[in-house]
């Protein structure tokens, strides 16, 4: 889908670009497939801000996406690409043979009146839903399940694919796109091909206003704070912070581990992903 910049009329469309949403094919969300969703502004049931800088946006409807794609031997064919404001990725609304309207994550190269399946017996072919155990290895795959029947989890983003690399006893191996290799069972379910929408990521903002209507709200610097706000700030003049980068809580902010040492997932990653900054990360014994 081309990206459509605009004449720099003023500093905010001079660094702008937008998508020209040709590729969608239909503007009105399906009735019965959407549902109205609260906006909790980054704070968790307690009240509490986990995600900071969230709130305000433009009011959107959810679309209820089929994740788990368990509509097993029924055809079912592309009636129209749509757009999600909830997800970089475009949604396809499936017309079932039997009736049943669902929406699926668009793959890329998917076009209207294709068909598409889900189930053992369905072809290893794009849009189409299967287990690991029969999709060949080398093959792109997304929308894949960590547990059987759980729908999938990893790989949902927009020009995301993951790559079936080899299968072994009851586990395939996958690389994620962030270059980790990790196990699932081979009765998990995954999508053929790399999710669609893939110039998502070269879209230029140019102001912050569109952030705003996305719901990001102005980061502010931890050294802009005051003490008692952020462990960097305070000072006499512009200080730097005196202590390494790090969140409010103090987390390290650059190269800092996030992730829980006794994860009980840890066995099934048999490769971390490659840190930019520090390198190959080891797998916490």
């Amino acid at each position: 889908m081309p990206i459509r910049k605009h004449k720099p009329t003023s500093p905010g469309r001079r660094n702008s670009s937008v998508q020209d949403f040709s590729d969608l094919t239909k503007k009105r969300p399906q009735r019965g497939l959407t549902e109205r969703i609260s906006r909790k502004g980054g704070r968790n049931n307690q009240g509490v801000t986990t995600a900071r800088f969230r709130g305000g946006g433009h009011r959107r409807l959810y679309r209820i996406v089929d994740f788990r794609r368990d509509k097993d031997g029924v055809p079912g064919k592309v009636a129209a690409i749509e757009y999600d404001p909830n997800r970089s990725a475009r949604i396809a609304l499936i017309h079932y043979r039997d009736g049943e309207k669902r929406y699926i994550l668009a793959p890329g190269g998917l076009e209207i009146g294709q068909t598409v399946m889900s189930g053992e017996k369905a072809e290893p072919r794009t849009g189409n839903c299967l287990p690991l155990a029969n999709i060949p290895a080398g093959l792109p795959i997304h929308n894949i399940e960590m547990q059987p029947g759980s729908g999938g989890k990893l790989v949902r983003a927009a020009g995301r694919a993951a790559t079936l690399s080899a299968k072994e006893g009851n586990w395939a191996y996958i690389i994620l796109p962030s270059g980790e290799t990790r196990r699932v069972g081979l009765r998990c379910r995954a999508t053929i091909g790399a999710v669609g929408n893939s110039e998502h990521q070269a879209v230029r903002w140019g102001k912050a206003g569109r952030r705003r209507h996305k719901g990001r709200r102005p980061h502010s610097r931890g050294s802009a704070m005051n003490p008692v706000d952020h462990p960097m700030g305070g000072g006499e003049g512009r200080r730097s912070g005196g202590r390494p980068p790090c969140s409010p809580t103090g987390v390290p902010s650059k190269g800092g581990k996030t992730r829980r040492r006794r994860n009980p997932t840890n066995v099934h990653i048999i490769r971390r992903r490659v840190s930019r900054r520090y390198g190959e990360a080891k797998i916490p014994k």
